[in-house]
């Protein structure tokens, strides 16, 4: 098994970061077929994603974004690729929020 691992720290609160994790979650849906759930809390909320071969959680709180994944055996061998992939799409997520907010 590969393990993915990304943290972003940004200076959103958690309301605002609340606005990049849903459309995060739907992409995942849409893009890689993944099933996601989310779950709202006072400090923090999760975002739980599984499909065939990839399992993980986001957690989004207000001052950082923390995505860990378990990739299966297949999937392991597009680990570069895969993490490289969630990091754009996040990345992409926060600035598009950055413009809009400014």
């Amino acid at each position: 098994m590969a393990d993915i691992q990304i943290e972003r720290a940004h200076t959103l609160s958690l309301p605002q970061a609340r606005k990049i994790a849903f459309p995060w979650a739907e992409q995942a849906e849409e893009k890689f077929d993944m099933a996601c759930t989310y779950e709202e809390g006072q400090s923090r909320d999760l975002v739980s994603f599984i499909r065939s071969g990839v399992n993980g959680t986001l957690t989004v709180t207000a001052d950082r974004f923390e995505l860990n994944a378990k990739l299966g055996f297949l999937l392991g061998a597009f680990k570069e690729k895969i993490e490289a992939e969630i990091a754009k799409n996040l990345d992409q997520l926060m600035a598009d929020n950055q413009a809009t907010e400014q």
